[in-house]
């Protein structure tokens, strides 16, 4: 029998063709990363590649490691096994994972989505016999509204909070959302300030993106300064001792899950504004019509619902085991 192209091992998903592991959860020799959250990119493998401005996310959360840099579409060939990068639209860096060998194309997504973010190099289908994709948000009831909508409520909030003299602190992943927020605020209606981890990721992004200016909390950092204005932090905050140094209040939370009935009750938050950087229902299949592939793999989120749905529907469907997290209302604090 004809091994599969790519195999789903105790390491990760492997490529015995060309001895190499995508996003794998244990050190391996050489390791192809899609993006630079900690499920997919992890410490320990002895060589990286990945898409090049995704180079200083790893390097800035991962330290001293050995890693490349290719940019989308371009080609690479490893015993006999070519491989290229090409956008995922999840966050700035990532990248689907195309592998082709003997007329064979596989492609995996690691986190995509389809919706323009400002930020992100937005989501390009690869056309493939077998695609892995996530399934963070693989449910009917999760069908995203329009980014510009939510981004005006955001600043709609915030200004009603200024005149207030209430802080606005909004909460999201350090890596991608944030960014994504800061992207669309609207700096005539105070200044930002943002948490130490919010701010040392989105420094290293400058390098490639413009962004309003925004000013580090530090122990100097005053609860007058701060009055009116609004603050970026990741959702770990929460009930923290540094939250008490913002003065008065009002919370907000961007996530898909806030699609959910009483999802903001369960984060405790005052205003709950659903943003997703994964694909949503529609997002998910137009992503997997476009590919016109006959076999899909699922890999993280509802599996098992998902891959029903598309058998169902005409597909070869089947799920896989992971140890990448499919972002939940319960796991958001971790990025």
């Amino acid at each position: 029998m004809q091994m599969p192209l790519l195999e789903f091992t105790a390491k990760g998903i492997y490529c015995a063709q060309a001895d190499v592991y995508l996003d794998p959860w244990r050190g391996v020799e050489k390791a192809i990363i899609s993006h630079g959250h900690s499920d997919h990119a992890r410490w320990g493998s002895k060589q990286y590649i990945t898409h090049e401005l995704n180079v200083p996310i790893i390097k800035h959360r991962l330290g001293n490691i050995s890693v490349s840099g290719r940019k989308y579409s371009e080609t690479f060939t490893i015993n006999g096994v070519q491989f290229s990068l090409h956008p995922a639209g999840h966050v700035p860096g990532s990248a689907q994972i195309r592998v082709e060998y003997q007329g064979e194309i596989w492609v995996f997504t690691g986190d995509y989505k389809t919706q323009e973010d400002g930020i992100s190099t937005p989501f390009e289908p690869v056309k493939c016999h077998t695609f892995i994709t996530e399934c963070t948000f693989g449910l009917p009831v999760f069908k995203w509204d329009e980014p510009k909508q939510i981004h005006t409520n955001i600043n709609q909030w915030w200004a009603e909070n200024n005149t207030q003299k209430t802080t606005s602190l909004l909460m999201g992943y350090s890596l991608g959302k944030v960014q994504r927020l800061l992207k669309h605020l609207d700096p005539s209606i105070g200044k930002i300030y943002t948490h130490g981890a919010t701010e040392e990721m989105t420094e290293v992004l400058r390098n490639f993106i413009e962004f309003p200016s925004t000013q580090r909390i530090t122990r100097e950092t005053t609860k007058k300064e701060i009055e009116g204005n609004l603050v970026l932090a990741p959702p770990a905050v929460m009930g923290s001792a540094w939250i008490k140094k913002l003065g008065k209040l009002s919370t907000g939370y961007a996530s898909g899950w806030m699609a959910f009935r009483g999802a903001r009750r369960r984060r405790a938050v005052d205003r709950a504004f659903v943003l997703s950087d994964h694909a949503d229902w529609n997002g998910l299949l137009s992503a997997i019509k476009a590919t016109e592939c006959e076999n899909v793999i699922t890999t993280h989120g509802y599996t098992d619902l998902f891959a029903k749905y598309l058998r169902e529907n005409g597909w070869n469907a089947r799920t896989e085991k992971t140890q990448y997290e499919a972002e939940t209302l319960e796991t958001a604090a971790a990025e």
